[in-house]
């Protein structure tokens, strides 16, 4: 009996540390893709690259705004690149606004490998290329985050205040994920590296927040979303679709609350 339990001590430790060890092969999906945005429909969107504090260059796709609207500031989620978001950018631009959408490290063509620290230092260079290049006032940005991205744009709000928070299908933090996934692992919240804990940093964002998540999504659950909701401060409002699955959101669907809320607060 002893031997049994010794080896699935022995079994259970090298799980552990295996999982600890190779934790962001198992994180992160990093979608490549090198295709133009002309491939995807959008022909008038320029593909260029944006270069990192540490010397990483990020693809990045990037429209202007139509006079008096806003730029969209996008970041994306897990296992995707920027093309398979075509049919939202289609929406955000012909609605008139910017779009500056810029590829994690490792993702699409841009270098580098994710890590949490990285894609933050990947944000703060979107962010600078908008507001040093583009000449975007801080008011007249609009952080955008999907679901891993919601991670990104949180941080980013706390640092550099954009004019609107928008957080589509959003996690409290990864290590909570992780927890609700991996049970039967004790600590777990302990190994994890890379946590974007974006509900111990909710309440100090001041701009106002929209948040859009699917009743049926089963890989970020809706109570995360209701989780950082309840946590965050006014102005803000939730809009939660009852068929609306994880990433399957049409154009229409996140386009529509999105314009509502920049009218109430006077970004259109």
């Amino acid at each position: 009996m002893w031997i049994g339990i010794e080896i699935a001590i022995g079994v259970y430790c090298a799980l552990v540390a295996g999982l600890f060890i190779f934790q962001r092969r198992l994180m992160y999906f990093p979608a490549k893709m090198t295709a133009p945005p002309s491939a995807f429909g959008l022909k008038r969107v320029q593909d260029i690259f944006v270069e990192t504090s540490d010397k990483l260059k990020l693809q990045t796709w990037v429209h202007p705004a139509r006079a008096g609207r806003p730029t969209i500031l996008y970041f994306h989620g897990n296992a995707l690149h920027l093309g398979k978001r075509a049919a939202w950018f289609h929406a955000f631009i012909d609605a008139g606004f910017g779009l500056v959408a810029v590829s994690h490290r490792g993702f699409g063509k841009s270098e580098g490998s994710p890590t949490e620290a990285g894609l933050y230092a990947d944000a703060r260079a979107a962010i600078e290329y908008a507001q040093g290049t583009l000449k975007i006032p801080s008011k007249q940005l609009i952080y955008f985050g999907e679901s891993l991205g919601s991670g990104v744009a949180v941080q980013m709000a706390t640092e550099r205040p954009p004019g609107l928070l928008v957080l589509q299908a959003p996690h409290t933090s990864v290590e909570t994920r992780a927890a609700e996934l991996c049970p039967f692992l004790i600590g777990v919240r302990h190994l994890v590296r890379d946590k974007y804990d974006s509900l111990s940093k909710i309440a100090s964002v001041e701009a106002p927040l929209l948040i859009l998540h699917g009743a049926k999504d089963a890989i970020i659950p809706l109570r995360h979303g209701e989780t950082l909701f309840a946590a965050a401060n006014q102005p803000k409002a939730m809009v939660v679709y009852s068929e609306v699955h994880h990433d399957d959101f049409s154009g229409e669907q996140i386009l529509t609350p999105f314009v509502k809320t920049a009218r109430t607060h006077g970004h259109i």
